[in-house]
């Protein structure tokens, strides 16, 4: 860092003194921005082509399974609820009776299945007892159909009566399931992010197109985002490459990702704005207890790197595949250099530059020729 400050100073008094000596012999230099030629990581990465978004693995937006008037609300935006905790109730009373009916209706066939097993039960000893008198010749043909038939029948009670059992308990189950729909449990543990209902209003099962839901909940702990890349660069992605996510709420900082799901399809915004979302998860280290579900994020995905090579800013690459180079004369020059990896900010230099030279970032600025003087504005470092 020492030397590079000590060469930027070095540049800066020769700038100064090419400066006079133009001055001198009545030549207006233009005034750049430059920038020295370094080494460097570049990386060729691939971004989106628009704003992206945090989003929560398990988030939603809740409503009772049917309408009614709320009789009872739980929770308050804000509070936090396990899988299965009850957040409202709808008006259920007669719903309620039902079930206590129901239930009454499985003792009344409970008894009578008792009662009507007992009876066979009782038939059957009687039929093997008449069995074995006549076996003996002390009970006619007669009595032993007979006690046969009534074991027969009293079985086959018994049978029916456990069988209306079942379908009352069925019932019961039935009406249970009913008046569940009339409460609103969480499907599973989170916060309450937005609540727009209160006791005495009327819930319907679904909310209106483009009406807030009666319950957004929200599991933050587990995060993702999902970004749309342009579908010219999506074959390039594909699921594992390293990402870097930048986020508007956090400047400059840098949260370490990877692509685990590209969509099987393109989505059509416009004719001509075609893209395929990429979903990024963050890296294990990363703490994404401070990140929210809605923000805004970008995604810049790392396809290949290079390390420690020749390098200069992106803006000062000339489409076709030059730059401008500010010789140590203080004059312009167009140099052709071959390039290899490149992203928004860096571009590797393959050949055609050497370390230490400058070069033009500011090539927008009106009065740039070919050996026309010029003096550094600004000198950007190659860090």
């Amino acid at each position: 860092m020492r030397r590079t400050l000590i060469a930027i100073a070095l540049l800066a008094l020769a700038g100064g003194a090419v400066y006079a000596a133009l001055a001198l012999r009545g030549e207006k230099p233009v005034s750049v921005n430059v920038a020295p030629v370094g080494r460097g990581e570049v990386a060729r990465t691939v971004v989106n082509s628009r704003a992206g978004s945090v989003r929560a693995c398990r988030r939603a937006r809740l409503a009772p399974a049917q309408g009614g008037v709320v009789s009872e609300v739980r929770v308050e935006e804000g509070d936090r609820v396990a899988a299965g905790d009850l957040i409202l109730s709808l008006w259920n009373e007669d719903l309620a009776a039902r079930l206590a009916l129901a239930r009454e209706q499985v003792r009344a066939a409970r008894a009578n299945a008792d009662r009507a097993c007992a009876l066979a039960d009782s038939a059957e000893r009687e039929w093997q007892r008449i069995r074995r008198l006549h076996r003996q010749g002390l009970a006619s043909d007669e009595q032993r159909d007979q006690a046969r038939s009534q074991a027969r029948s009293q079985a086959a009670q018994c049978r029916a009566q456990k069988a209306q059992v079942a379908v009352a308990e069925r019932q019961v189950a039935v009406a249970e399931a009913n008046l569940e729909r009339t409460r609103l449990r969480a499907p599973f543990a989170g916060e309450v992010g937005e609540l727009n209902v209160a006791v005495g209003e009327y819930l319907g099962p679904a909310p209106a197109p483009g009406a807030p839901p009666a319950v957004d909940l929200i599991d933050r702990g587990c995060l993702y985002v999902e970004a749309p890349i342009d579908e010219v660069d999506a074959d390039e992605v594909a699921v594992g490459l390293p990402v870097r996510v930048t986020l508007d709420a956090f400047g400059e900082r840098v949260f370490p990702g990877e692509v685990r799901r590209i969509a099987p399809y393109v989505r059509e915004v416009e004719k001509q704005a075609r893209t395929v979302d990429v979903r990024v998860e963050f890296t294990p280290e990363v703490d994404t207890r401070p990140l929210l579900p809605g923000y805004s994020a970008d995604v810049e995905i790392v396809i290949a790197t290079h390390a420690d090579v020749l390098r200069v800013p992106t803006e000062a690459v000339v489409e076709g595949g030059w730059v401008w180079v500010l010789g140590p004369d203080g004059r312009l020059a167009k140099r052709r250099i071959r390039t290899g990896l490149s992203n928004w900010r860096w571009t590797e230099v393959v050949s055609g530059l050497s370390e230490g030279e400058r070069v033009v970032v500011s090539v927008d600025r009106e009065g740039l020729a070919e050996g026309r003087p010029a003096v550094p504005e600004e000198e950007e470092e190659n860090e």
